[in-house]
């Protein structure tokens, strides 16, 4: 939120949640490696909450799963995120979210690189900068105030 409690984009537009995943018998059978891939991460971050609106990041059209890369042969993704203006501040607290959402979901061995899309936001290389920093993210989440925030972020809600 801006100062003063108004929304900073007060009107956003609403796009039409994607079907769920179907899934195989391979998904199922314990005995076949189960490779990471693009839907999976996309799976993963869709329905992290927006911190302003009652609504998810796949609503507001912040993630699509155009913008997830996975190679699950070298253990990295990699993750493009639009903020739904160009001046929002939220868009750190956006992008620290979707971190944590794959930090605590996949395995050890990724690594997680989490990006504003390229021209989408006035700040977008400093806000780069802080969410490839370790060490920033580290002290970001031993804030409670600021963990509190994340976690209302990845809280499930009712659709």
């Amino acid at each position: 939120m801006s100062a003063g409690g108004r929304l900073e984009n007060a009107n956003p537009v609403i796009f039409q949640r994607s079907g769920e995943r179907l899934l195989t018998a391979s998904d199922e059978d314990e005995d076949v490696h189960d490779r990471i891939d693009d839907r999976e991460i996309f799976d993963l971050i869709r329905s992290i909450n927006d911190p302003e609106h009652p609504l998810s990041l796949e609503e507001l059209n912040v993630v699509e799963q155009v913008r997830v890369k996975v190679n699950d042969a070298e253990s990295s993704v990699g993750v493009e995120f639009t903020p739904t203006i160009p001046h929002c501040s939220m868009a750190t607290l956006i992008g620290l979210s979707i971190k944590v959402k794959l930090l605590r979901s996949l395995p050890d061995r990724f690594k997680i690189d989490v990006q504003i899309t390229p021209g989408t936001h006035a700040s977008e290389e400093a806000v780069n900068k802080q969410l490839a920093d370790k060490e920033r993210v580290a002290a970001a989440l031993e804030n409670s105030s600021l963990l509190e925030v994340v976690n209302q972020c990845l809280t499930t809600r009712s659709i």
